[in-house]
């Protein structure tokens, strides 16, 4: 029997974790911002023979009343994940590519939308690290003066994923057949209407 296998991941962080990396002289002032710089990353992560990249992701920065850390750190700086995602997925072979996303602030069909693209254009390497959102600044973000309450969120993560994993299932696998000589692109029998009808969705 094989031994256990660790598998690594890589944080993507813009130029780094530690809140002031930005200041260390070897590090991009525009890391955070930089599609190469994030290429260069991912490229050494890939060699390297590390398992997956993960883009943690929130709705917000810091909270109103945090503007000094805005001012001394790359913290309020961060791409949109899954386009910075498909960005890396054409320049890697191997490695995963995992972001954040609450269910708290989307709707499944999109997040079922974005990570089936991304896992399509990447030969199968995306992953979701699903969240219920935790900053209280992404409420603010949505027209909310808070947050719903944390049980509720909880609840609604559930069925989101339920939702999301019908939505991913609706297409068998071998549903595209393209055959030329049929004329028929799609076997519409291997197709199938997830009708969820739940408390939230």
């Amino acid at each position: 029997m094989a031994p256990p296998m660790m598998k690594l991941g890589l944080f993507l962080q813009g130029g780094g974790h530690h809140i002031a990396a930005w200041r260390d002289a070897g590090v991009a002032s525009d890391a955070p911002q930089s599609l190469d710089h994030y290429l260069d990353v991912v490229r050494m992560a890939e060699q390297a023979k590390f398992d997956l990249v993960f883009n943690a992701d929130t709705q917000a920065t810091f909270g109103p009343d945090d503007i000094n850390v805005w001012r001394r750190t790359t913290a309020a700086l961060r791409l949109e994940p899954l386009t910075l995602l498909g960005a890396l997925a054409a320049v890697t072979k191997r490695i995963g590519l995992v972001s954040t996303a609450t269910t708290t602030y989307n709707e499944p069909y999109h997040v079922a939308r974005f990570f089936a693209s991304l896992d399509q254009l990447s030969g199968g390497r995306a992953g979701w690290n699903l969240v219920t959102s935790l900053a209280p600044a992404e409420a603010f973000n949505f027209s909310r003066d808070e947050h719903v309450a944390h049980a509720d969120r909880y609840e609604r993560a559930a069925e989101f994923a339920q939702v999301v994993t019908g939505l991913w299932d609706s297409w068998e696998d071998d549903a595209i057949v393209a055959d030329r000589n049929s004329g028929v692109y799609v076997d519409t029998s291997r197709l199938h209407h997830l009708n969820h009808k739940g408390k939230f969705f």
